[in-house]
């Protein structure tokens, strides 16, 4: 039953979204606010496509850690369902993304329009500086920005290393950072096909306020997402995800509790 469900969601998925793309392109002309609104009722459509179809839905807890304006969101990424509901979780986001995405044809000039902050991870230091500067921008028009401190898709039970490009904007921004946690690659994995019916749990937990240092912060971001998400992943019935005391893991990567270095400045973009 989940791969014919699966096939008739991809079908209507892929469907829908290339007739909206081409019948709602015109909005493009319209003020920011006001395209995005109409995107809006696109992403809840998607919404009601996944419970009527798949079986899947969706719950959330924490909204009270959320606060109003501007603060960074620092989500979990595990699927490219939180790609699609990030606008429907928080008030109008600016998503950091890779550059890549914005090439896409039709899709890539709303997300231009939408103002969100692409990255080259190829550019190393070059990449933070883009999204000290994307950040700032969001933050003068009172907007949150979210960044997936590990620059990928992570499946649960699977250990990466978090980025230096979070630090920086924590640091640089002087603002809260809320940490987001989730299961959702329990239910719709990371390049898989089928999708399973359920009830995906995101968390927003406490702010991590300003003010620490690099490996205080990073260390505690780490922790707290970590754990949530584990948690929130053996709930239904996810594996545990080991992860190395402190160093250096085998692939170069910082591991929780040792510094940064030089060479990581260039974080890895949201893939979507």
């Amino acid at each position: 039953m989940p791969i014919l469900r699966s096939l008739v969601f991809n079908i209507v998925f892929y469907t829908w979204t290339t007739i909206l793309c081409l019948v709602l392109v015109w909005t493009l002309v319209l003020p920011r606010r006001t395209m995005m609104s109409v995107v809006m009722v696109y992403l809840r459509s998607l919404a009601l496509f996944e419970r009527i179809i798949l079986g899947l839905d969706y719950r959330v807890i924490g909204r009270e850690n959320v606060p109003q304006g501007s603060f960074i969101l620092a989500a979990k990424h595990q699927s490219m369902w939180e790609t699609m509901k990030l606008h429907l979780l928080v008030d109008d986001p600016a998503v950091i993304l890779k550059r890549e995405l914005m090439r896409i044809p039709i899709w890539g000039w709303f997300a231009a329009k939408a103002r969100m902050i692409p990255v080259d991870r190829g550019a190393r230091g070059r990449a933070v500086a883009d999204i000290v500067a994307g950040a700032y921008e969001a933050i003068a028009d009172g907007r949150p920005v979210v960044i997936f401190p590990q620059g990928t898709r992570v499946p649960p039970g699977s250990y990466r290393s978090y980025r230096i490009g979070v630090f920086a904007l924590y640091e640089s921004l002087n603002l809260p950072v809320v940490p987001m946690a989730l299961n959702s690659g329990m239910f719709w994995g990371r390049r898989r096909f089928i999708k399973l019916p359920g009830t995906i749990t995101v968390e927003f937990l406490p702010p991590i306020e300003p003010g620490l240092d690099r490996e205080t912060f990073l260390g505690r971001l780490e922790d707290v997402l970590e754990d949530a998400s584990e948690r929130l992943s053996l709930a239904v019935g996810g594996p545990p995800t080991p992860r190395p005391a402190g160093g250096v893991t085998a692939d170069g990567e910082r591991g929780p509790g040792a510094p940064a270095t030089a060479g990581e400045a260039g974080p890895r973009a949201a893939s979507g």
